[in-house]
């Protein structure tokens, strides 16, 4: 018996046993994934250099935070990536592809690949505050075919801010730079406001920290 037919025998012993096919499809899902994950920690372009004084990848500040609590809790992910790929068709649509460095203090990160929605990845900017403030609370006033639902009651909804400073000191927990000050200056920050004011905040720093320049592979 060659090797072939040993394989084709052994695989189909395991088709027809399950007890022996699981921890086989669990051995080889485990070594596929440390091929292709660990080779990441030691691969220096995985998350891009940025020399420029005027790119700076910094947390969210505490608004800005609650805001993207906002974002996940009411499931924009599900209809919004953050992910632009680096192609030309979306780059003349979207922007600048995203580097994997925007996303390093994002705990989960956001990319996504669905888009009922349009992506977001480089939002911030692109609408002033009232714009977005009118399509949270009516989308279809501002986009007549928007099919996105509206969010009006986030207008009236106030931020907890006895959580605020918790969750950052849990993010700096994971690596997040937080510092003293940002802890001492976060209730400040965010008493009284709603959940909208944080949302559009959120928004409006999406795809701002860098400052691209046309031409250049951050990927090198």
């Amino acid at each position: 018996m060659n090797i072939k037919e040993k394989f084709s025998n052994l695989q189909e012993k395991l088709e027809k046993n399950v007890w022996g096919f699981i921890p086989m499809l669990a051995l080889v899902l485990s070594i596929g994934g440390i091929v292709e994950i660990v080779p990441l920690f030691y691969i220096d372009s995985t998350i891009e250099k940025l020399t420029k004084e005027e790119d700076s990848i910094r947390p969210y500040t505490a608004l800005e935070l609650e805001g993207r609590d906002v974002y996940i809790r009411e499931g924009c992910y599900l209809c919004h990536s953050q992910m632009i790929r680096p192609f030309r068709d979306e780059k003349e649509r979207y922007g600048h592809y995203s580097l994997a460095a925007e996303s390093k203090f994002d705990h989960p990160f956001q990319w996504g690949s669905k888009r009922t929605g349009p992506d977001l990845a480089r939002v911030g900017g692109k609408y002033s505050d009232d714009w977005h403030r009118r399509h949270l609370i009516d989308p279809q006033s501002v986009v007549p075919e928007s099919v996105m639902p509206k969010y009006a009651f986030l207008e009236k909804s106030i931020i907890d801010d006895t959580m605020t400073v918790k969750k950052m000191k849990g993010l700096s927990h994971v690596g997040v730079p937080y510092t003293e000050d940002d802890f001492n200056g976060a209730v400040e920050e965010v008493k009284g406001k709603s959940e909208l004011d944080a949302l559009v905040a959120y928004l409006q720093v999406l795809g701002t920290m860098v400052k691209f320049e046309e031409g250049k592979d951050y990927r090198e």
